[in-house]
């Protein structure tokens, strides 16, 4: 997708991401939040900061594997999925950055149907 299009793209999704869960627009860091809670499977309910930090860390994991940086090693003793990382990110700058990101959590929420 061009900068254009992920970024009209993106504005939509998050438009129905506060509208699904009666919020302000979301940043990326919430999108990621939000992704973590779906893949970990468990529902809403209440993390701690570090657990926090991880449902981050399973999102980026579950995005970037998509592009094959990341494989599913499986899941913990308490039902946490934990990623390995097959490849190297290669260093993007930081509007890349920022444009790829978008652009995997507007792939994964297309894939839920929610845009």
């Amino acid at each position: 997708m061009k900068a254009a299009e992920v970024n009209k793209k993106w504005s939509i999704l998050q438009g129905e991401i506060a509208s699904l869960f009666d919020m302000e627009k979301p940043d990326i860091k919430v999108c990621l939040f939000l992704i973590g809670v779906q893949e970990l499977g468990k529902g809403a309910q209440k993390f701690s900061k570090r657990e926090k930090e991880e449902l981050m860390h399973i999102a980026t994991c579950r995005l970037f594997s998509a592009m094959g940086f990341y494989n599913l090693k499986g899941l913990d003793e308490e039902g946490w999925p934990h990623w390995e990382l097959v490849k190297p990110i290669p260093n993007y700058t930081l509007l890349e950055q920022e444009l790829i990101m978008k652009s995997l959590i507007i792939n994964y929420f297309e894939e839920l149907n929610v845009i």
